[in-house]
Parts: structure tokens; sequence; C-alpha cells
């Protein structure tokens, strides 16, 4: 096990023994993980970063957290919607948020809300990076509110 896998491992165990809500994020960006890790926990909430799609697969196979927040194209340009489809497959419960630019960058929208897409995209929000910390926690808040979460 390399260091960093021991890290996140600690990590882990700690943030079970937890009473606090824990967020998951994804995302290939470690200042976009490091800067939304700060927001988070000023929030209240106790975060485990992933860098990689691969390291949030084997983080979703042992942690339940109580939200995630994973970037779509990371390794693979549709990261989000396969670690979205994983953790619903493990997980139904959890409320999924996928942070993405790809709108701003490609005009391509998503809706989550059309039955449609909901049918394959397994997120249950889509957003925008560069939100503001007070409007993601709105978003967090209410999709927490509406899946009736508690503490992991």
């Amino acid at each position: 096990m390399c260091c960093q896998e021991k890290r996140v491992s600690d990590d882990i165990l700690e943030m079970m023994e937890s009473k606090k809500r824990t967020i998951l994020i994804a995302d290939d960006d470690p200042d976009y993980l490091f800067q939304q890790k700060l927001v988070l926990e000023k929030i209240g909430f106790d975060v485990v970063v992933a860098e990689s799609q691969r390291e949030a697969e084997k983080i979703i196979e042992r942690f339940r957290p109580t939200l995630a927040i994973f970037d779509l194209m990371m390794e693979n340009e549709d990261s989000g919607f396969i670690l979205s489809y994983k953790m619903k497959r493990k997980y139904p419960e959890v409320p999924i948020i996928i942070a993405t630019a790809v709108t701003a960058e490609t005009g391509i929208m998503f809706d989550s809300t059309d039955e449609l897409e909901h049918k394959w995209i397994k997120a249950d929000l889509f957003l925008e990076k560069g939100l503001r910390a007070d409007q993601l926690q709105v978003e967090i808040e209410r999709l927490l509110k509406s899946k009736g979460s508690k503490t992991s």
C-alpha cells in the first residue's frame, strides 16, 4: 500500500467514527479539490478527496459518504457518470452532484430532472464549477433534505 492510499484509508476510518456528515469529492484538479475541501469544512462537513476516478472507486468500495461531488471529466470523458452509476448501485440513497465546466466550454447541457436523461445519468444535480460557497451550501442542504440524509 503506498503512502497516499494509507493516508486515504486512515482518513476514511476517522470519518467512519465521526458523527459529522461527510462529503466525497472526486476531481483531477488538485487546486479545485483543495478549494472545495476548505469551503466544505468551513460549512461543517468532513471531506474525503479523490484525485481520480480510480481512487474514488476504491473509496466508494469501503465508505458511504453522506453526499458525493464528482467532476464529469477526469481520466475518462465520462468519469463522473461512471462514478455516479457505481455509487447509486452500492448506495442508492446517497445524493450525487456532478460539478463540471463542460457546459461553459462546449455548450453541452445536462438535466438531471429530465426523465430520459435521469435513466442513464445517475446524478441528482448538475452544477457549473465556480459556484459561490453560499450557493453550493444551499444546493447541498437542499439535496440532503430531499433525500432525508442525516449523518453517515
